[in-house]
């Protein structure tokens, strides 16, 4: 019988997918209706960490009920934390008995379900899309959301993404309106560090917080995620299995390039890579040409004298760098620009800290720089951060001066009651006068007429 060990390595393997917790938070109904598809028992055991699949593998083929004291006899003593970390975590998920049931028809091919997918018959008109045309067909979409993330009020063209997609990056802070047009916020700028599964799940959980207004059954999305995530890459499924919930989601996940179809009123469609790698570890896009996925990747030179060299070819790193280099040449692989008090403060007013810039230039730094200690100049790392000091300097805020008191009595006396309604952002006893903000000027207003029978402050 295997054991549980609890070393480093198993630690860094129990990292919670961001999946679980919502998961965990639903009713013992509903996830008893999630796990009556073995598909959706398949992808929620490849979410679970080392210990908990583990746990969930050795009870598995069990036909009666096992004491957690035998169970405790499994661990070894530095392993008995990560242990009722684990059975706690199982128990939150409601895994048995329904779950069980299903997950042996997933392993062992038992039982009718169709949870699966069920795969389109030939067409002898049409072949269905070879894997890179799907391959392309994602990276196409997915980029296009990135893009217009980082390209959307720098006063460029980019390709608009759907409607739904825009409420999405809207909803979920990674983009908001500034004059007219939306922008990318510190969290979007965080978000392009990610790799495209996370960030996909990302926009997923936010999906799934927008279904209750939608009218749309998280059971029946999760299950269609669930299912697509065992598909076959390269192969066509019939829609006619499909719930009206499942068929209203086909068009939201075309537009995030999950599948493909011919047609919106196509009765076939193709699952891509990025929703086949749903729930496992293989990379849900074909190269490495996304900023998060690209870590292994650094191409960036920083020099002490804010000269900043990128050799990339990649359109969306460089647009990435436009948000907080000065960009002064532009050559097949190669782009040169400086770090400037402008282009770093331009970078701020959007959102995004002197941290994560710094650490941004410290993830893509180029292997040559990775020789150097400390990795970046210290003197670009301090003037980053002193320029956001120096915007940081003076804060403004709207409101109304109260001055010319008749008496230092009069002056107390409204002073006191501003500070009553805890609208006083400045004041100066010696010149007899405050600041109020914006919201308690009526009240502040309306209590000085009734003192002074119609006088002002």
């Amino acid at each position: 019988m295997p054991t549980v060990t609890g070393k480093a390595d198993d630690q860094q393997e129990r990292s919670i997918h961001a999946l679980l917790p919502v998961l965990q938070t639903q009713s013992q109904t509903s996830l008893t209706r999630l796990y009556q598809r073995p598909s959706s028992c398949l992808s929620i055991f490849r979410l679970l960490g080392a210990v908990e699949r583990q746990l969930v593998m050795n009870l598995l083929w069990l036909e009666s009920p096992i004491q957690t004291s035998t169970m405790s006899s499994w661990v070894t003593k530095e392993g008995k934390a990560s242990f009722d970390d684990a059975l706690a975590s199982l128990a939150r998920l409601h895994i048995f008995p329904t779950f069980k049931t299903s997950m042996r028809h997933a392993i062992t091919g038992g039982g009718t379900s169709v949870s699966f997918g069920v795969p389109a018959e030939p067409d002898e008109k049409r072949t269905a899309p070879s894997i890179d045309v799907l391959d392309a067909y994602a990276l196409e979409r997915w980029e296009t959301v990135l893009h217009y993330m980082v390209s959307s009020g720098t006063g460029q063209m980019p390709v608009k993404p759907s409607q739904g997609v825009l409420f999405l990056l809207q909803r979920s802070g990674l983009m908001a309106m500034n004059q007219g047009q939306l922008q990318i916020t510190s969290s979007g700028f965080q978000f392009l560090l990610h790799t495209p599964h996370t960030q996909l799940w990302e926009l997923l959980l936010q999906y799934l917080q927008t279904l209750e207004e939608r009218q749309m059954d998280l059971v029946e999305v999760l299950s269609f995620l669930f299912m697509l995530s065992t598909m076959q890459l390269g192969r066509e499924y019939s829609t006619e299995n499909l719930s009206d919930t499942q068929r209203e989601m086909l068009e939201d996940l075309r537009d995030y390039g999950l599948i493909w179809q011919r047609k919106a009123s196509s009765r076939r469609f193709s699952p891509t890579r990025l929703a086949t790698t749903l729930t496992s570890s293989l990379r849900p896009l074909p190269t490495a040409t996304n900023v998060g996925d690209a870590k292994d990747q650094g191409f960036i030179i920083l020099e002490t004298n804010y000269r900043l060299y990128a050799y990339t070819d990649n359109p969306l790193q460089t647009a990435v760098l436009n948000l907080f280099v000065s960009v002064k040449s532009r050559f097949p692989n190669l782009v040169v620009g400086s770090i400037t008090r402008e282009s770093v403060r331009k970078a701020l007013v959007n959102g995004i800290t002197a941290d994560q810039i710094i650490s941004y230039l410290t993830t893509y730094a180029h292997s040559q720089m990775r020789k150097n200690k400390p990795l970046l100049p210290v003197t670009v790392q301090d003037q980053i951060r002193l320029w956001e000091l120096e915007r940081n300097r003076i804060k403004t805020q709207e409101g109304f001066l109260y001055t010319a008191f008749a008496s230092q009595a009069d002056y107390e006396y409204v002073l006191n009651y501003a500070q009553q309604l805890d609208v006083v952002l400045w004041e100066n006893a010696a010149k007899r006068c405050f600041f109020g903000s914006v919201e308690g000027h009526a009240n502040i207003r309306g209590f000085i007429e009734r003192r002074t029978g119609g006088g002002g402050g």
